[in-house]
């Protein structure tokens, strides 16, 4: 690997899962396009998913030539992982044993890097910069009101006894809107598991960056952006300075032959008249829910592109270590004749389908999404509104956030006493969000936080100069 001695360098690493890869990434590409940086992009391979590999196999023609992926070497994890461990254990696990050769990873590289971004589960590598005296900065991959409670877990667990679940009121983030006890992140919902005590151990490490990246924009989440600058309790905590660069989404992908024939079949249908159905990289839902959620779709009568993934009732995050690998006959686990009968009204997709190309086509109408934060964003820099189904992880506060406080998408009910949404409820939120007044006005909503992303990315915009500021500081540090 040869690297320019002039340019500046800066290192990149992420924990699995192309959640955290993809924002990284791109700023990445950003640094190297648009900066005039050398970059070096620490993978950690250990388990990855086919859909992980993938990306970065297919990607690797596209790289910019001072962009340089250095793969960690694989490590054997039998020993240590259980098939009965929860997603983000396996994961901090997977990148704790990852990292153990870091520091000569990074003294092998050509010339020390400026400073290391790293996603919140890769904190470790902050007593390895340390010790190298290298600079790290956190970027973090979800909402900033998630990265503003995250600050104030450690003393909302030094405050209070019991389960947070279990509280009568909602948890008053400081400056920041109440986040309610049943919206809370999956990892917090019980304080005796390890989940947890992975999630606590990270997040207590945030105030010892010099700097967090945070994917957003300074007009899409005002709120929590201004408590984490001026709100008293995170100047006590000495938070570090925190630069929305957002949104940074996915900007190419492969489009494969199947890819081609939905954009094809997009072509022919009528304006905003599609919705888009998929729940991310790893998100599940059980099966009686997938057969309502198909019934709810063939009685709205409204075009759609579902990717469809294999129900799982053990686990909502079943296929995030499987993604972009799972074997998947839809006819098994669908309503008999359900392919037939929606033949000329939709598409059915198994597993993986080119999103970002889907919701920047003039016929989508509408995404049906899990609410995670990528496709969030991917949703409002593309004008969509959204139907809101969280799965797991902060998803459920994303959904509150997105449908309650910025009027950008719509929350199917839960009957009383249910876990499955209804198909009827489905048909009636796919007809409202496709043909209705309300539906309109969403779209219109949506189109002006498109407007207002562009205008946060563009020459002068609010994420511009906050990523510049931060360019020029690397740029001129010795």
């Amino acid at each position: 690997m040869e690297m320019s001695m002039e340019k500046p360098h800066v290192a990149f690493l992420s924990s699995p899962g192309m959640g955290h890869i993809t924002p990284l990434f791109e700023l990445a590409k950003r640094l190297v396009l648009h900066h005039g940086f050398q970059v070096s992009f620490l993978v950690i391979t250990t388990e990855a998913s086919a859909a992980q590999t993938e990306f970065f196999v297919s990607s690797t023609n596209d790289f910019p030539p001072d962009l340089h992926i250095i793969n960690i070497p694989p490590v054997d994890m039998s020993p240590i992982l259980t098939p009965d461990m929860f997603v983000l254990t396996t994961l901090c696990l997977i990148v704790q044993e990852s990292l153990k050769p870091l520091k000569n990873i990074i003294l092998e590289l050509p010339n020390r890097p400026k400073a290391l971004v790293i996603d919140i589960f890769c904190t470790q590598a902050i007593d390895v910069c340390r010790d190298l005296d290298i600079g790290v900065y956190s970027f973090f991959t979800a909402s900033t009101l998630l990265l503003a409670f995250s600050l104030y877990l450690p003393t909302l667990d030094r405050e209070m006894e019991g389960e947070y679940v279990d509280l009568p009121e909602p948890i008053q983030v400081p400056g920041c809107s109440p986040i309610r006890t049943q919206d809370l992140l999956d990892m917090v919902k019980n304080r005796k598991i390890d989940e947890y005590y992975w999630y606590f151990l990270h997040v207590s490490r945030l105030c010892s960056v010099s700097g967090i990246f945070a994917n957003t924009w300074d007009d899409f989440e005002p709120k929590s952006l201004k408590a984490l600058r001026e709100n008293e309790f995170y100047r006590s905590i000495q938070t570090p300075p925190v630069y929305p660069i957002g949104p940074l989404i996915k900007q190419e992908e492969v489009v494969t032959k199947q890819d081609a024939q939905i954009l094809a079949w997009l072509d022919d249908q009528p304006l905003n008249s599609v919705l888009f159905i998929a729940f991310g990289s790893g998100g599940t839902v059980t099966s009686e829910q997938l057969i309502e959620l198909a019934y709810g779709i063939e009685m709205s009568k409204q075009k759609f592109i579902w990717v469809v993934r294999k129900p799982s009732d053990a686990s909502a995050s079943a296929s995030f270590f499987s993604s972009g690998s799972e074997e998947n006959d839809p006819s098994i686990y669908l309503p008999k004749g359900f392919f037939e009968r929606t033949q000329k009204q939709g598409i059915l997709v198994s597993s993986w389908a080119a999103q970002v190309a889907i919701l920047g086509h003039k016929s989508t109408g509408a995404f049906l999404s899990h609410c995670g934060w990528n496709s969030s964003l991917e949703s409002m820099v593309h004008g969509l509104p959204m139907i809101a189904w969280p799965l797991y992880a902060e998803q459920r506060q994303n959904a509150t956030m997105l449908a309650e406080e910025f009027g950008l998408a719509l929350k199917p009910e839960v009957v009383n006493g249910k876990n499955v949404i209804g198909r009827k409820e489905i048909e009636n939120v796919i007809r409202l969000i496709i043909e209705s007044d309300e539906g309109v006005k969403l779209r219109e909503m949506a189109r002006a936080m498109m407007e207002s992303s562009k205008k946060a990315l563009s020459d002068g915009g609010s994420s511009f100069n906050a990523l510049n500021t931060m360019v020029n500081m690397w740029k001129t540090h010795e």
